[in-house]
């Protein structure tokens, strides 16, 4: 069955493809949930339509995104913790951490989208990668120091 997607999904195609799917997939779970609609003309020219606000609005958020990006390359945020004899940390900083201290600047980040590959466990300086948008990610430096 050809089908309208509405949104991305996974391992089938972005917001806006036709593709081709399985019948039963598509009735049972495209269509219901509300991830794709049937491909048929009418659906079809009410996309053209549609293609247009969702550029539009995709081009308003990677704005947006960019604008982020660019006040997280600038700031570079102090983050203290209680640590013991050679600079070891009495717990860890994490991407909740990360995401809390970033809110008080001013910048909502969800969690996710910061990657640390291991929980911050040691004083010192580290550069963190913020994924804002899926072609927008920065750097983000975070200097640890003693409570």
């Amino acid at each position: 069955m050809k089908v309208i997607l509405k949104e991305d999904v996974k391992n089938i195609g972005k917001m806006g493809d036709i593709v081709n799917v399985a019948d039963g997939h598509a009735r049972n779970y495209l269509v219901p949930k509300g991830l794709a609609l049937e491909a048929n003309m009418k659906n079809i020219k009410s996309l053209e339509h549609e293609k247009r606000i969702i550029q539009e609005k995709a081009k308003k958020l990677k704005n947006v995104a960019q604008d982020i990006a660019e006040k997280i390359t600038t700031i570079s945020l102090t983050m203290k913790a209680k640590a013991g004899d050679e600079g070891k940390l009495f717990g860890s900083i994490t991407t909740k951490d990360i995401a809390e201290a970033l809110k008080n600047e001013g910048i909502e980040v969800d969690k996710k989208k910061i990657s640390l590959e291991e929980p911050i466990k040691r004083l010192g300086s580290y550069s963190v990668n913020v994924k804002i948008h899926p072609e927008i990610s920065t750097q983000l430096t975070i200097q640890v120091i003693e409570e």
